[in-house]
């Protein structure tokens, strides 16, 4: 009898010690929020938020660089991260479609104005006939680019299509015969610095990665106004939106430090969104 008695107080020593583990744990997840995100302007406005997240709420967070598009949404479907931060939400509702990720979005934080840029071009008057136009293969990307050349009066789209879905396939005008050629985006600024293609139609994240502030430097910009659907957003897990340190975070996000930062240092080439 005294010897079960011992082998039973030993097991239940063990099973206490393993569920205080398991709570020191957890308690540890609960003040770590580990966010992905493109290192210009994403990470350094997280960078910013950082010590604020920490002071305020006791929040860690942990910042992880990446850069290839794809990547992201499927790590944060996997749960390899808590959230992301680095996408507009045509893309993000595009790759919920095709991906089927249980994935949704806490809130708007920021608008990156898109430009095309050139070596050689200064005015939209003098983009010659023929001109090579270089544009992101994301298709998402692909009616808002056309959308910019439709207003700048380049070319017309089709009025049977939804703009935002718009590819090259639905141009109906194209007085100047542009001609398109499409690669990977985190490729553009570099494309551009190279000198290829008479203009390079350039994210706002690459840009600014390229020293570019669209207000100046771009060629073509796009309108900027209340309206405009390519708002950054951050990304979690369904379910997760209401979690404490989410909320957390998007209060940082949107706080008047994080909005003075942004202001100072991209001077309108990120806007801030209410």
């Amino acid at each position: 009898m005294k010897k079960f008695l011992k082998i039973a107080f030993a097991l239940l020593l063990v099973v206490g010690i393993a569920g205080c583990g398991s709570n020191k744990k957890a308690a540890t997840d609960q003040k770590k929020l580990v966010v992905s995100a493109t290192l210009d302007p994403h990470s350094k406005i997280l960078e910013e938020a950082k010590p604020i997240l920490k002071d305020k709420y006791g929040i860690d967070l942990e910042i992880k660089v990446l850069d290839d598009y794809y990547i992201f949404n499927k790590a944060l479907n996997s749960g390899d991260v808590d959230a992301n931060y680095f996408q507009h939400r045509p893309f993000f509702d595009g790759e919920v479609e095709e991906h089927k990720y249980d994935i949704v979005e806490a809130a708007g934080i920021h608008l990156e104005p898109f430009g095309f840029y050139s070596k050689t071009i200064k005015d939209k008057k003098d983009i010659p006939n023929g001109a090579k136009v270089i544009i992101s293969n994301s298709v998402a990307d692909h009616g808002r680019i056309l959308g910019i050349l439709e207003d700048a009066g380049l070319i017309q789209l089709s009025d049977k299509v939804d703009r935002l879905k718009a590819t090259v396939k639905d141009i109906t005008s194209n007085p100047k015969n542009l001609k398109f050629t499409e690669i990977k985006p985190e490729l553009l600024s570099t494309t551009f610095q190279n000198g290829e293609g008479d203009l390079v139609a350039i994210n706002g994240n690459y840009a600014l990665q390229a020293k570019l502030n669209p207000l100046k430097d771009a060629v073509i910009i796009e309108s900027v106004d209340v309206d405009n659907p390519y708002v950054n957003i951050v990304a979690v897990q369904k379910g997760h939106e209401n979690d404490e340190k989410i909320k957390a975070l998007i209060e940082v996000l949107k706080s008047d430090e994080i909005k003075e930062f942004i202001e100072k240092t991209y001077k309108g080439s990120v806007i801030v969104v209410e």
